[in-house]
């Protein structure tokens, strides 16, 4: 058995170049909600110097100076590009499992040599570019573990081609010892600290601990990585993901809300995503949380308040949530705050198969009516039907000054080619 991590360099950034042959050979940057802070850079920017998680206006003069193409996210192009990308790697697997939206694992049940696993990986990154024009780099290891290790080698160790096999024990050592402990898959920042105090300078001497020591010392997913890294397959995904035992809809504003309707139109929006998603997983809630603040960088005090509210029986009815939350923001609100942020979070979350009913108060959900919602907006696109508590519109939308099209999921944005 074989494991393969196949991802985007740069996923964000690599999907704005593909419809527009002008930023191929340019430095360009994609930031984040409100075009807040950097949460992408093509290998061009890096160079530049230009890193993630930077925020925008500290840089921003710089990246006028540099020329760098800024550009606001664009979910949902980068969804489809990503759902493409998956489906295309996909054709070349036995089991792939989608990490995230530019990365996914894939598993391989046949027995071949180490080159042709090699010649398989640039088949792979060939067919991604010239099917979704994506750059991707391929990792194989007999474990997930060491296959996230391989696809750093990859991308990022002198010599890389986009294509690594990492199996023998002389491989493993030589990758290792020029990884941090931190570019080791479930390692962070904060616990490479803690192993840099034992000692455990790079990810081979991490992987040479005693496993259940490091267990001992940390958890049960630490010691399974150190057995990973030494060939111990341990980490393997299940093929239903479990339901969320808490589902949260959070967004800032692009301009500060001072006004109550609409505080509540926001939050009715954030109810009804909840609600949904709620229902996708086929569940009930018994608990909403809902919640609102200021921004802790403006001048006057932080405001911030949350409201709990219990429902006698377990929900999945929109009308319900946006009630909730109707009722709470006569709490939350305060006339001379500028709100810069609010919520909603669905929390005691239950199979809706074995929902408690109360004998005294009998449930008001109407599946039928959130059925049809659901399919509507399904069939027709996001927001087709919805609300009236939300408002007509949205005021409080995000700041995106830097958005592209929608290149392959709008018709109006389809790209067109004159041929005369």
């Amino acid at each position: 058995m074989m494991y393969a991590l196949c991802d985007a360099t740069s996923m964000y950034a690599s999907c704005e170049k593909v419809f527009d042959p002008y930023l191929r050979r340019k430095p360009v940057i994609v930031l984040s909600n409100n075009d807040g802070c950097i949460v992408a850079a093509c290998p061009i920017a890096k160079r530049l110097g230009f890193k993630k998680f930077v925020p925008y206006f500290q840089v921003q003069k710089a990246a006028e100076v540099a020329g760098i193409i800024v550009k606001s996210s664009n979910y949902e192009l980068y969804a489809d590009m990503s759902s493409r990308m998956m489906d295309t790697i996909a054709r070349f697997a036995d089991d792939v499992y989608i990490y995230s939206i530019d990365e996914c694992f894939a598993r391989f049940d046949n027995t071949i040599s180490e080159s042709d696993w090699y010649e398989l990986g640039l088949e792979i990154r060939k067919t991604v570019w010239r099917e979704v024009k994506l750059p991707v780099g391929v990792g194989f290891g007999p474990t997930a573990t060491l296959a996230k290790a391989a696809n750093h080698a990859s991308k990022k160790l002198p010599g890389a081609t986009g294509s690594f096999v990492l199996c023998s024990d002389k491989q493993k050592q030589r990758i290792l010892k020029q990884m941090a402990v931190s570019d080791v898959w479930g390692i962070g920042s904060r616990l490479e600290k803690k192993l840099s105090v034992m000692g455990i300078s790079n990810a081979y001497e991490f992987s040479q601990q005693p496993a259940k020591r490091m267990g001992k010392h940390f958890s049960i997913l630490v010691e399974n990585i150190v057995r990973e890294l030494n060939g111990e397959v341990r980490i393997e995904w299940d093929g239903v993901r479990p339901a969320k035992k808490e589902i949260y809809s959070t967004r800032s504003f692009g301009a500060r809300i001072t006004e109550i309707e609409q505080l509540k139109c926001a939050l009715s929006s954030h109810a009804e995503v909840v609600g949904k998603k709620l229902r996708q997983q086929q569940s009930t809630a018994k608990g909403i949380i809902v919640f609102a603040h200021s921004s802790p960088h403006d001048s006057a005090p932080m405001y911030r308040k949350s409201i709990y509210h219990s429902f006698a029986v377990p929900t999945a009815d929109t009308r319900n949530f946006i009630n909730a939350v109707t009722n709470a923001l006569t709490v939350i609100y305060r006339s001379n705050v500028r709100f810069y942020k609010c919520g909603v979070g669905l929390v005691d979350i239950s199979d809706s198969r074995y929902t408690q009913d109360d004998l005294f108060t009998p449930s008001n959900d109407n599946t039928e009516l959130m059925k049809a919602l659901d399919g509507i907006n399904d069939r027709f696109g996001r927001q087709t039907m919805y609300f009236a508590a939300r408002g007509i519109e949205e005021k409080f939308k995000m700041r995106r000054d830097f958005l592209s099209d929608c290149f392959t999921t709008r018709w109006k944005d389809i790209p067109k080619i004159d041929c005369t």
